[in-house]
């Protein structure tokens, strides 16, 4: 188990809510992430776990219930922890969504590293047996209100719903990350790009130098239309990317120029932990989701023959 030697405060704003918001990230002797609604009385803790996903229409992690006590998106934040090694903290928040700070897992990350005590193996969920989601039944789950504004989302953007994620067994030791985009838009086109964690400085290092300060992104046109729909009120140049309406160039500069798919690697990461610990096993997102990442979880956690269970030692 292995937690944080001190409180830390971060703060900022939603994306989404585009509201201020104050989180302290505390130690804990408790194994798992927990959120904590310090807004709401008698608010209960929240485990961040698969199970407790509460929605991801709104192209992010919501933990908790929506007509209750729930934090949106925290996916950046969980690769974030997990990076740094923490299995057990205990967040305080006091709105209903984290800080987006520069849109990226960069600026968490800086905060946790070296701020951590105890043992870093955390628990293992190993992968026996292959298990995949598609977006069709991920579809399927959702109210038809939601599956209308989605389709004018994915039609305003030119995008076709038929990706998938599948988890394969692998050599028993890493998380193994493929992930592809396919976009419309010229700036984006076709990107691959693969991550592998074990667990070693040199893979944490690896996510430093080449992962984590991928931000999210999305095209100005569609910022209206979700704002005018209660999303992305707090997206701007400083923590987003923003594709011309024209899709073959940015109103902001770019890191690199797969910069897109890196930051889905870091969404994988956050959603993968919300298994309670180290998904070991080879994932492979192609036109991924958070609404599929959750899936591919639940199916895995479906049969017990589908994976074994290893405590940190």
């Amino acid at each position: 188990m292995s937690t944080l030697t001190k409180k830390i405060k971060i703060t900022g704003v939603g994306i989404h809510s585009g509201l201020p918001v104050n989180m302290v990230v505390k130690p804990s002797k408790k194994y798992g992430i927990y959120f904590h609604r310090s807004d709401i009385p008698d608010s209960p803790l929240i485990q961040a776990l698969a199970e407790n996903v509460g929605e991801t229409k709104m192209r992010n992690t919501t933990i908790g219930r929506t007509d209750g006590a729930h934090v949106q998106t925290v996916e950046h934040l969980m690769a974030a922890l997990f990076l740094a090694g923490i299995d057990s903290a205990v967040i305080d928040i006091d709105g209903p969504e984290t800080p987006i700070l520069d849109g990226s897992a960069a600026e968490f990350l800086a905060k946790f590293m070296g701020n951590t005590t105890g043992d870093s193996h955390m628990k293992k969920i190993i992968v026996r047996k292959p298990v995949i989601v598609r977006a069709r039944e991920v579809l399927r789950t959702l109210p038809w209100h939601v599956r209308l504004q989605l389709w004018v989302v994915n039609k305003i953007a030119g995008r076709k719903s038929d990706g998938y994620v599948k988890l394969n067994p692998n050599d028993g030791k890493s998380l193994e990350i493929t992930a592809t985009l396919v976009y419309p838009e010229k700036i984006i086109g076709r990107q691959t790009f693969s991550y592998r964690f074990d667990g070693t400085k040199k893979s944490v290092n690896d996510f430093v130098k080449n992962v984590a300060r991928a931000r999210t992104f999305g095209k100005y046109s569609e910022w209206e239309y979700l704002k005018a729909h209660g999303m992305g009120r707090g997206a701007s140049e400083k923590n987003v990317i923003a594709l011309n309406d024209a899709g073959d160039g940015t109103l902001n500069p770019v890191i690199w120029p797969d910069e897109f798919v890196r930051h889905k690697v870091i969404d994988v990461v956050g959603d993968m932990f919300t298994s309670g610990g180290m998904v070991v096993g080879a994932l492979e997102s192609y036109k991924g989701s958070h609404a599929l990442n959750n899936l591919v979880l639940k199916k895995l956690f479906s049969d017990t023959a589908n994976y074994d269970i290893v405590d940190g030692k």
